[in-house]
């Protein structure tokens, strides 16, 4: 059955639940209410990791019962997210999640080539939108990991937002590759990739998915754009999966459907040997626990 809104996939996790969660910097009010949330419902048994005087005293503030959770002292960001990658490697937890960490400190230990937990794939970011007036979810990628990626790296990038689309029982899910025109433009880059990457899944180096590009994002998510510009495709205006040129507009795209359009959203790192689950540090409790939730219903 395909996952078409976050209640669904609330719903699909818990029927998977509960995985055991370690959480990077749980010292922080918004994450610690969405592990009690986790908890409390059955989504998630939550190993804590942060300095203990903080934990306690964000607790005690917010009236939050630490009880039923373990608790690891370690204030040094660097070394608790060291000491989470550990517990996966050692199966003391199924999937890792950011709390209160800068995302490039629990990414070195995640991406350390001795100590980390690469697989041998491309490690990206998939972020998952809950959008009013869209009757399905819409799949942003990267917008959090990978900074400006060679094609080589879009097409695996590519490749991680199909394969997550399925499992979320997405049939053969149609990709948009942005760029700001959807005239093929041999003096922009980010086009030539998405020209580049739409002829690369013809010839079966993406599998899974539908992916044409270069095209502009109205094109992509607008029938009637597509319609008005004559754009003829089995993508444009149908897109499940929105590849942007690079970090930088993949965060700002992400940033802009939060707040322009209320859009709810659910973010994890895929490509891994576990799900890592990277809300935003700002997100509230309720958004911090559908990211959670994703990272469940991904866990093996």
């Amino acid at each position: 059955m395909r996952i078409r809104t976050f209640d669904q996939l609330l719903e699909a996790a818990l029927a998977r639940a509960p995985k055991r969660v370690v959480i990077v910097g749980a010292g922080q009010r918004q994450t610690l209410h969405a592990a009690r949330l986790a908890r409390g419902m059955g989504l998630a048994h939550c190993t804590l990791i942060d300095n203990l005087h903080r934990l306690t005293h964000v607790a005690e503030e917010q009236g939050i019962n630490l009880e039923g959770m373990e608790v690891i002292e370690e204030g040094d960001m660097v070394r608790a997210a060291y000491r989470a990658v550990e517990m996966i490697h050692a199966e003391e937890a199924d999937l890792l999640m950011n709390g209160r960490a800068q995302p490039v400190e629990l990414m070195e230990a995640v991406l350390d080539r001795e100590k980390g937990l690469r697989i041998g794939k491309l490690i990206s970011d998939v972020s998952v939108f809950e959008v009013p007036g869209f009757d399905r979810l819409l799949f942003v990628s990267d917008v959090a990991v990978v900074v400006s990626p060679t094609l080589a790296q879009k097409r695996a990038i590519v490749q991680n937002a199909i394969d997550t689309a399925i499992a979320l029982g997405v049939e053969q899910p149609k990709v948009a590759v942005l760029a700001a025109t959807e005239m093929v433009n041999p003096e922009m880059s980010a086009n030539m990739d998405a020209a580049n990457l739409s002829k690369m899944a013809e010839r079966g180096q993406i599998r899974g998915g539908i992916v044409d590009g270069p095209l502009a994002i109205d094109n992509a998510i607008s029938l009637k754009a597509a319609q008005m510009k004559d754009i003829k495709s089995q993508v444009a205006g149908r897109a499940d999966i929105l590849i942007t040129p690079d970090v930088e507009s993949g965060n700002i795209l992400a940033k802009a459907i939060t707040y322009f359009a209320q859009g709810k959203m659910a973010g994890v790192v895929v490509g891994a040997k576990c799900p890592i689950v990277m809300p935003s540090r700002s997100d509230p409790p309720e958004q911090k626990l559908m990211s959670l939730a994703l990272g469940v219903y991904l866990a093996r």
